[in-house]
């Protein structure tokens, strides 16, 4: 199985990187972001640089 990460193309909000991170392991990616927003609670310096760092380093699909 050749599975690969991308961002996402159709269920993005800003860049797409937690809807293509919902795709690559099959979880509801509205579930990631509320995870996501849940630790930028506590990290809140690190968690956009986070997502600024996944979405510069995941390649976006071309489809």
């Amino acid at each position: 199985m050749n599975k690969r990460l991308f961002r996402s193309n159709d269920n993005r909000i800003w860049l797409g990187v937690l809807g293509g991170l919902g795709e690559y392991l099959n979880v509801d990616p509205t579930l990631l972001r509320v995870i996501f927003v849940v630790f930028g609670v506590f990290a809140n310096v690190l968690t956009p640089i986070i997502y600024l760092l996944c979405a510069w380093l995941m390649p976006k699909r071309f489809e």
